[in-house]
């Protein structure tokens, strides 16, 4: 089941939304502007909308709106930007700014597509306003708990225990290293933080806020030398996706990753899972790899059975990132729902 994306296309609005704290959320339109509205929810958090999420839609159907999340893509204040307040970066913001992007663009119901933890953000957006949800597509399936950040940050090390140790050791066991010295890190959010007994993802939150710009790159080398190992055993051609990401880029999206999971995402321990009864009566697809060792099946599995009449299609040969045939899948739900 493997299918061409659509022919690329140009959006045909496009602007900046004051979505206060002085943000700005870029967002565009693209494909028939009287066709069935949808929102693309990219990942990360932090990666942006690039323009390869239009291309799943049939622009003849589709009024297909994308946006950068706060402090990344097109998306201002930047987060690589040292001196941008991530304070008022949070889950519950950028659900406020799917919402406020709803009403300025006019739109009363539209289905929501993303993947990853686009699909965290696409599920805590729906369970807070599922009268305004028509279907959900998602694919490489989280819901950011904190056990599914323990498991990526440490659990996963089991696969890949030199990378892993490398990843540890260069945010210092849990403290901030700098200079030589080792200075013990405060807990990010008291009782918020990741499980485990070494806070990694906490660190590097912390490193992240260093004031040394050298500290801050060589943080962000080495999450990213992690997120490209874990990436490494998948079938395809998955090879240094996070480090060869433009520089500005590639700090927004470990900063602001760190920052959310550090908190984990500001949602209460299989919160989603908890609540999806809320999303019943919204058609939705789960589309999952069973190769995925970043976000095991498990999580797709237990949204299955939680959320009722949501269907789920595991696909054999695809981990995180997917595979063509994962791609079909995706297309094919869109165009059903196109309807």
């Amino acid at each position: 089941m493997t299918r061409d994306l659509y022919p690329p296309i140009e959006p045909y609005a496009s602007g900046m939304l004051d979505v206060g704290d002085g943000n700005h959320v870029y967002w565009e339109a693209c494909g028939n502007p009287e066709g069935k509205p949808a929102l693309v929810v990219h990942g990360g958090p932090g990666s942006g909308a690039g323009e390869g999420w239009r291309r799943p839609f049939d622009p003849e159907r589709y009024r297909v709106v994308l946006f950068d999340q706060r402090g990344c893509g097109r998306s201002t204040p930047h987060a690589a930007d040292p001196g941008t307040d991530m304070r008022h970066n949070t889950t519950a913001h950028l659900v406020a700014d799917m919402e406020r992007l709803r009403e300025h663009l006019g739109i009363e119901r539209w289905l929501l597509h993303g993947g990853s933890w686009g699909s965290t953000l696409a599920l805590a957006y729906a369970q807070a306003h599922p009268e305004r949800v028509s279907e959900i597509v998602i694919a490489a399936v989280t819901t950011t708990r904190r056990s599914e950040i323990d498991w990526l940050y440490r659990g996963v090390g089991r696969f890949y225990p030199e990378q892993w140790e490398r990843f540890r050791d260069a945010a210092g066991d849990g403290d901030v290293v700098t200079g030589g010295d080792v200075v013990a890190g405060a807990d990010v959010v008291a009782g918020g933080g990741v499980a485990g007994g070494d806070d990694v993802v906490g660190a590097y939150a912390r490193l992240m806020e260093h004031p040394d710009a050298g500290v801050r790159e060589r943080a962000t080398l080495d999450w990213c030398a992690w997120e490209d190992a874990v990436l490494s055993g998948e079938p395809g051609d998955a090879k240094n996706i996070y480090s060869e990401r433009p520089p500005a880029d590639r700090i927004a999206f470990v900063r602001i990753c760190a920052h959310y999971f550090a908190h984990g995402a500001w949602l209460e321990e299989g919160q989603l899972i908890r609540d999806a009864g809320r999303l019943a009566g919204i058609p939705g697809v789960l589309i999952h790899g069973r190769l995925d060792l970043g976000g095991p099946l498990h999580t797709a599995w237990e949204l299955h059975k939680a959320w009722p009449g949501v269907e789920l299609q595991i696909v054999e040969n695809a981990g995180h990132v997917g595979s063509a045939e994962a791609r079909g899948r995706v297309m094919d739900a869109l165009d059903r729902f196109a309807a």
